[in-house]
């Protein structure tokens, strides 16, 4: 079996110095809040090009803790508006959600798969308070465009980066292209962590110090509470071990960069779309989706290969059950998605063999 993800496999590249990490934490007696954490919000907090990281407990948290931060900033306050493509993860929604405020699902293109920025403008009201890029598959959702669009109306630009680690557009990478971002460092991310972990990017001083106090219980100052806040620390081998991790991330990214060329190169099958391609720079193929009318029975049939693969995602936000009030909205373009999706083996660790093995199934898929 071509496994979908495997984690023994890529995790066994770089074991010693992840068991090293690890090992420094555990003598050190210390296991939040220490050097570890700080080492490692410096270290990415450099690598993405934004003058602050805070490190939180994982990337719903990265989320919430943003666009909390704006709030109690007073930039933002119970039933603004937030303008989010409407093919994104849940996480997205729930942390607007959460917050009280009100997500605007616009739609993405069907070519590129990111928020259509065309539509972004004919989306605001006098409500609107931001736009939530969220790059998915690894892929940009960002253009020069949008900051237009945001600076014109006066809006704050967040990335959600879950999936981006190490993207960048013209030189800037994904989590410094806006206001703030948000990551997460689930294990099976480009850069991922033993557990859950996440963290939020920005260059705005204020927002940071909110959202670090936010992160540990509202406290800036031991048993002094200014916020209401929650408890949302990355655990300290967590961080030691994305450290190490951020190390190897570019060369992991140029792997899979080689794997997705082998891809778009061999993959031949006319009941299969692939998505545009794009510059390797905008693109670090977190997910490599394929698109297919026949996705169900394709995933059986790869699976009869040998094949293991992933639905990235069944159901859109809008369809879920604990949204039931956008129930019988028609987004097309992102249903359309959804129902056709599929995620085939994308990672550093794949050989020339399996990928050789992958081409072959797809390009012998008949319906």
């Amino acid at each position: 079996m071509i496994k979908f993800l495997d984690l023994q496999a890529i995790t066994a590249l770089h074991a010693d110095e992840y068991k090293e990490a690890v090992s420094r934490v555990i003598d050190s007696g210390w296991f939040l809040q220490g050097r570890e954490t700080k080492q490692f919000e410096a270290d990415y907090a450099r690598y993405v090009g934004t003058e602050h990281c805070v490190a939180v407990a994982n990337g719903l948290d990265a989320l919430y803790l943003l666009l909390r931060g704006y709030k109690e900033l007073g930039l933002m306050q119970d039933g603004d508006e937030i303008i989010v493509p409407a093919n994104t993860y849940i996480a997205t929604i729930i942390a607007i959600t959460r917050n009280n405020l009100v997500p605007v699902l616009v739609e993405p293109t069907w070519e590129h798969l990111e928020i259509d920025i065309d539509k972004v403008e004919a989306a605001i009201t006098p409500r609107t308070k931001g736009v939530m890029i969220v790059h998915l598959y690894g892929r940009i959702a960002y253009h020069d465009r949008l900051s237009e669009i945001c600076e014109k109306h006066h809006l704050k630009l967040m990335e959600d980066c879950a999936q981006s680690h190490g993207c960048s557009w013209k030189g800037t990478k994904t989590g410094a292209l806006g206001d703030a971002a948000a990551h997460s460092f689930y294990p099976g991310k480009n850069l991922g962590a033993l557990g859950d972990a996440g963290a939020v990017t920005t260059n705005d001083t204020e927002l940071a110090e909110v959202i670090r106090a936010l992160a540990n219980y509202g406290s800036q100052k031991k048993y002094v509470f200014k916020y209401v806040g929650v408890n949302s620390r990355m655990a300290e081998q967590d961080a030691a071990v994305l450290d190490v991790k951020l190390k190897y991330l570019d060369e992991d990214n140029r792997k899979r960069q080689e794997l997705a060329s082998y891809y778009y190169e061999h993959i031949n099958n006319s009941l299969i779309t692939l998505p545009k391609r794009i510059d390797d720079e905008n693109n670090v193929y977190h997910l490599f989706p394929i698109f297919c009318e026949h996705r169900d029975e394709l995933q059986i049939f790869l699976k009869g290969q040998g094949i293991e693969t992933l639905i990235h995602y069944p159901v859109p936000p809008h369809k879920q059950e604990c949204y039931q009030e956008w129930n019988n909205r028609c987004l097309p373009i992102t249903e359309k998605i959804h129902v056709q999706e599929l995620s085939i083996p994308m990672n550093q660790v794949i050989s020339i063999e399996e990928a050789q093995a992958i081409v072959a199934a797809l390009n012998s898929f008949r319906y």
